[in-house]
Order: C-alpha cells, then structure tokens, then sequence
C-alpha cells in the first residue's frame, strides 16, 4: 500500500513546525537577557508541565522513562544550550550545531537499539562532521562571534537530543503511548533540578532578583519557549510522523537553520563568518544525504532492470 502525500494541512503543519524551531534560538537569546540560564530552564519547564497536570493524564508508561526523557532532553538538551547562548554561542549557528541530534542518534541507535546504519547515512555522518571542524575552528571571542565554549556546550545539547531520542524510542517499545501527556508530565522532572543549579551558579539574592524583575521580554520567551516550541510543535511533530513515513517528515527539519540564520541576522544582526558558512553548508549536506540516501537507493533499486 503507497503513502498518500501530505494534504496542504500537513504541510501548513510541517511549516509551523519549522518556523516555530527556527526562530526557537532568538527567543532563547532574548530571554537570557533578562534571567540566567538555569532559572529559564526552570520556568520554562514549569510552564510547560505545571499548569496542564490537573488535566492531563498520566501517560501509560512506566515512571522511569519519564525521568529519563525529563532529564536528557529537559536538564541535558537545554541546560547545555542555554548556557552555550550565554557564553557565546551565536543563535543562528545554534540551529545549525543542534542538528548534530540526527548523528549522534545514528550512533547511539546502533548498541542500545540494535539499528544498523546505511553507508550513506556514514558518509553523511563525515560530511557533517567536516562540516562542523569548519564551524568550531572559525570562533572567537569580539561581540556577535561564536565562542569556542558555547560552540561544545550546544554539541553537548545535541548529543543530549540524541539520547533523549533513545528513551523516546525505547518507549515506545513498551507502549503505544500518546506524545502530548508524555512531553507534559516528564517536564515536571527537571524543574527542581534547575532551580538548584540556578541557586548554586547565580546564589539565591541574584535568583530572587531575576524574578522580582522580570520583564515582559522574557516572560513572553518562556511562554514561547514553553507552549509553542515544546507542546504544540513537539505535538504537530509527532502527529506528522505517525501518519507519514518518517523519510517524508524528517527532511523538513533541514529547513529549521535556515529560518534560525535568517532570524539571527534579522533581530541580532549576526552574520556567519565565511568559513562558518562553509561548515553550515557542509552541516545541512550531511543531513540531506543522511536523510535522502535511502530513498535514492531504493528509487535506483527500483529502476534497475531484473535478469532473467
């Protein structure tokens, strides 16, 4: 039985997926700028889960794989970026590093799940890894570049996407379960675990100060942050792949850098260095023969004439 194609519905749904995760990365660096990195975690995850608990159900997985996707893709994922944003790491080459997750997924999939690769998905793997040696040797440390620190801070984000992508997948394995309640009840797990790292990094008078004074800027990034970018494109994500093969669906995520460069040169006025967009550039060929390498080997399996 063919896949149907995506209806226009999907498409629009696609589109707000990558729009919503592209411009992600300027409403992470507005928030910094009125709150640490550790607090905007911390509220960002509230938001998130807080206010939905009274109704929405507990999903029907055990508790420990709600722990374990809170704290990889919750503390992990974005503890890692928010600081990388803090410390130096532009927004656009942000969107462009974080999608590093596909192959870091790629080779942890391969122990923990069983997954084996195809050799296009290896040679995307060293494209983008040329790709991202271009990026980390072009940092710096004048306003607006990338700083050698918050470039391996948002790889290690990336690397925590990835094993959050893992304890999704391991998941599903025990359960057929719904992805809205999951995503809602495992951002309960890295709440406190934020607001002490806020408390030992910043101390408790410069916390309190934070929230005394925050301003609207960041509590409109923590609602962003929390109800578009989590719930509502995590649920249109998933939505998509459960009703579309994942080779249809995935490809579309190459198109989140290139609305995080645009959004970062147009709000920050951050412009890539050369060498930096020759690693991008490398970075999304990766992921383009990552993701399209196997439908190319099957249309060509397709086109090869049978002997008889």
């Amino acid at each position: 039985m063919n896949a149907l194609p995506l209806s226009r519905g999907d498409l629009l749904r696609a589109l707000a997926v990558v729009v919503i995760w592209g411009l992600n990365f300027v409403v992470m660096k507005v928030g910094l700028q009125g709150i640490g990195p550790m607090l905007l975690g911390a509220l960002r995850f509230a938001a998130a889960s807080l206010p939905f608990l009274l109704f929405v159900k507990w999903p029907r997985l055990p508790w420990r794989f709600l722990v374990a996707y809170g704290l990889a893709q919750g503390l992990g994922q974005f503890g890692f970026l928010f600081l990388g944003l803090q410390l130096g790491m532009t927004a656009g080459m942000a969107s462009v590093v974080m999608q590093t997750q596909a192959f870091f997924t790629l080779l942890l999939a391969a122990p923990l799940l069983g997954e084996r690769a195809r050799g296009t998905q290896w040679l995307g793997l060293l494209v983008a890894l040329g790709g991202l040696l271009l990026i980390a040797t072009a940092h710096g440390e004048g306003p607006g570049q990338m700083t050698l620190a918050g470039f391996v801070l948002t790889l290690s984000a990336g690397f925590m996407w990835a094993v959050s992508n893992i304890v999704a997948r391991l998941a599903n394995r025990v359960a057929d379960y719904d992805p809205f309640p999951f995503i809602v009840w495992s951002s309960v797990v890295p709440i406190v675990p934020f607001i002490a790292l806020a408390l030992w990094m910043d101390g408790p008078r410069t916390v309190a100060h934070q929230l005394a004074r925050i301003g609207w800027p960041a509590v409109l990034s923590v609602v962003f942050l929390a109800w578009f970018a989590t719930l509502l494109a995590y649920t249109l994500w998933t939505r998509l792949l459960k009703r579309h093969p994942a080779g249809r669906v995935t490809p579309f995520s190459l198109l989140v850098p290139v609305v995080g460069l645009w959004s970062a040169w147009t709000f920050f006025g951050e412009w890539p260095l050369p060498q930096q967009w020759l690693g991008a550039g490398a970075v999304l060929m990766g992921l383009v023969v990552n993701q399209l390498g196997g439908w190319w080997q099957a249309q060509r399996a397709r086109r090869k004439p049978v002997r008889v």
